[in-house]
């Protein structure tokens, strides 16, 4: 919640100094009525135009997009476009449902790694996978020949449904977490469903790894959202590490020029579900400040609590924070950066962060935009 400033004068920012931030904000947004506007069929035109020549069915791809933007309200501006295609470029090489190079590896391990936190002997684990599954193959014959995750995601489903030592393995909990064209995370799509445009045949995990589902949903993670940045590299930040997460590394990181407290970079200012006398890292590094911010603990968790919102940055918190760091500093502070995480994944076998995803990305991008 916000509270009158008693401190810190004067104002750091006045409505002008705001207002360029303000446009940007909304820049994902729907076009206003002075700008002129593209019919459907000249959108998948200019689609079409910026995919790469080599793509598959461009213009079915095209169409899926299309119908993404018009349904969530998103400018078909060439900006936008062009950050799909990125993304979609990066994480799949348009394909709907990418192959996954030693996918049954990846899986086995998986299993057996599950087996072994179980304390559950492989002997065990090999008898339940000569089970027949509901398709008349063995589970196992269907893990040596798994290439994508949609065929993972419904080996893993059936395994939970149908073998009890599925479920005492995953606990109702399918480990396939992102999938189709984009990678988007399947428990963003599910919660974020109610008004997606096509009929649901089985679920919306399934969704996930078809064309539309996955740009549907992909589309609304990365652009379906306001931001203050003035550049797209970190909306693909944050479309792999979290909303608002470039923005929240740039408070993470004034907050360690406040206290001199090392900080790990990576978005998170709230320990999930922590009570209010054990605070997390980064929260415990901004009660160090307390006395300079003039706010109580309780006030300070509100605050970080808004850290996955717009208008966190509208805090009195994430003002007078930032107004201590620049003056620490004795010079202005970026309010965004991209995060400092690694991505830890089974299909990843190389040491790759975030900044690498969001700059190779942004390379695509700038190579798009200048079409």
């Amino acid at each position: 919640m916000t509270r009158p400033i008693s401190t810190l004068r004067p104002r750091l920012f006045t409505i002008a100094a705001w207002c360029p931030f303000l446009l940007l904000a909304a820049c994902a947004r729907v076009p206003t009525e002075q700008a002129p506007r593209l019919s459907p069929a000249q959108v998948r035109a200019e689609i079409v135009r910026r995919m790469p020549s080599d793509a598959p069915d461009r213009m079915g791809w095209a169409t899926d997009i299309q119908t993404a933007f018009g349904t969530q309200g998103i400018d078909p501006a060439p900006e936008n476009i062009c950050a799909v295609l990125a993304v979609v470029a990066q994480e799949s090489g348009f394909q709907a449902d990418p192959i996954v190079p030693d996918l049954p590896r990846i899986a086995r391990e998986e299993i057996d790694r599950r087996a072994a936190a179980h304390h559950i002997p492989k002997f065990v684990v090999d008898a339940a996978l000569r089970i027949h599954s509901p398709d008349g193959r063995s589970y196992s014959d269907r893990l040596a020949h798994v290439r994508t995750e949609r065929e993972l995601s419904r080996i893993y489903e059936d395994l939970i449904a149908s073998v009890p030592l599925g479920k005492r393995l995953f606990a109702d909990f399918n480990p396939v977490q992102t999938g189709g064209p984009m990678q988007v995370n399947i428990v963003f799509a599910e919660a974020n469903a109610g008004d997606y445009p096509y009929p649901v045949a089985s679920s919306i995990r399934d969704e996930v790894f078809t064309r539309r589902g996955g740009l549907y949903f992909g589309i609304m993670r990365l652009l379906d959202y306001p931001t203050p940045y003035t550049r797209k590299v970190y909306r693909f930040a944050d479309y792999n590490a979290g909303r608002y997460s470039s923005r929240n590394a740039a408070f993470q990181n004034a907050v360690s020029i406040v206290t001199g407290i090392p900080l790990a970079r990576d978005g998170d200012l709230l320990t999930p579900d922590a009570p209010l006398d054990r605070p997390g890292e980064t929260e415990r590094a901004v009660r160090a400040m307390a006395n300079d911010l003039d706010m109580d603990a309780r006030t300070i968790r509100d605050a970080l609590e808004r850290s996955d919102r717009l208008d966190f940055g509208d805090t009195p918190l994430y003002v007078r924070t930032f107004a201590l760091a620049e003056a620490r500093a004795g010079k202005p502070l970026p309010r965004a950066m991209i995060p400092s995480i690694r991505l830890d994944s089974p299909k990843i076998t190389r040491k790759l962060t975030t900044a690498w995803f969001a700059e190779r990305v942004d390379a695509r991008y700038q190579s798009c935009m200048r079409q």
